[in-house]
């Protein structure tokens, strides 16, 4: 057989486009050439598709980039590629988004990868829609038996009385991806502010309450009753909140967060954590992979935190670490996601 062409998606419109060319970089690294014959397709920050040779920091300058487009036409299944004023086309035989954020894991570029039907990688349109809304996540959830963080919506039709919570409370934008727009309030002379910043992010706000406990991760990868985990990890903070991806140099390190893997947590407490991480996948209609976050309260119950469909895949993030802590290095993890997304497809 030859090698399965496989588009990469990588870039975007989200704040999380330079976290997106990390994590595909990573994947570059990591992709087994002798089974697959990898086609890049950089998305800019203007929203241009280029077909280039590979991510970089500078790919737009240095990766001869093309005009490209995934074509909706199941005819072509694959790309449109502009070539000296002609299109040529490039089947492809999955594709792999490793977009992060808006566009990329909220269902909009899998409608599109629908309407081509090309098998990709990962969550569905539904479920993309639903973990990326908080809200609705929650809704989701707490219909499942898992505790989720009280929370309050605010658009901007409405709004919230600042007298009737219960300090400290999240700030968050309810549909954006990492901790970007997410602000610890803790009292309601500080909600103005944080409320504008959320705002930069989403119309969409969730005020939630603030869970004591520890922050933990659980990597899922599989579909339906066939699910593995990673190890579990804990974030451990100095202060503040976890925001690793607006570090500055966030591959050298975190000013006030680390990450230990396996978690320095009870055997008990990991296999709760792992069980809980099933269900709300499950729940959410979860295929692929996603990261499953946790609070740890101090009575060893869970809440839920979020769920990430389409995780960091950078040198320093959490999904890959908790895999090959698990024994199953990042070039394993795409072979499994590429056989069992063409295997679901041919299903």
């Amino acid at each position: 057989m030859g090698r399965l062409k496989i588009g990469i998606l990588f870039g975007g419109l989200s704040e999380e486009h330079p976290i997106s060319i990390k994590s595909a970089g990573e994947v570059a690294k990591n992709l087994d050439l002798e089974k697959y014959e990898p086609y890049y397709i950089g998305i800019t920050q203007s929203g241009s598709w280029l077909l280039c040779d590979g991510p970089s920091a500078d790919w737009e300058q240095t990766a001869n980039p093309r005009p490209a487009i995934l074509s909706p036409d199941r005819g072509v299944h694959g790309l449109l590629v502009l070539d000296e004023g002609k299109y040529e086309t490039i089947a492809l035989d999955v594709v792999l988004p490793v977009l992060h954020g808006k566009f990329g894991e909220d269902g909009t570029v899998q409608g599109l990868l629908e309407f081509s039907g090309i098998p990709y990688v990962g969550c569905d349109l539904p479920s993309s829609v639903m973990c990326i809304d908080k809200s609705l996540t929650y809704s989701v959830v707490r219909s499942a038996g898992i505790a989720t963080p009280n929370f309050h919506i605010v658009t901007a039709d409405n709004d919230i009385d600042a007298d009737k919570l219960t300090y400290p409370v999240f700030v968050k934008p309810a549909r954006s991806g990492s901790s970007f727009g997410v602000s610890k309030v803790s009292s309601k002379e500080e909600l103005p502010a944080a409320l504008a910043e959320a705002r930069q992010y989403d119309g969409k706000i969730l005020i939630e309450e603030a869970v004591v406990g520890s922050e933990i991760g659980c990597s899922v990868l599989g579909s339906g009753d066939d699910l593995m985990t990673g190890e579990v990890d804990r974030v451990a903070l100095t202060h503040g909140f976890f925001k690793i991806h607006q570090e500055e140099s966030p591959e050298t390190g975190s000013e006030n967060s680390s990450f230990i893997v396996p978690a320095d947590i009870p055997e008990e407490a990991s296999t709760l954590v792992k069980e809980t991480a099933k269900v709300i996948y499950r729940a959410l209609g979860c295929s692929g992979l996603a990261r499953v976050d946790l609070f740890l309260k101090e009575d060893g119950s869970v809440v839920l935190n979020e769920v990430n469909t389409l995780p960091g895949l950078t040198s320093y993030s959490r999904y890959p670490r908790m895999m090959a802590a698990a024994g199953i290095p990042l070039g394993e993890v795409i072979d499994r996601l590429v056989t069992l997304t063409l295997a679901g497809r041919d299903g």
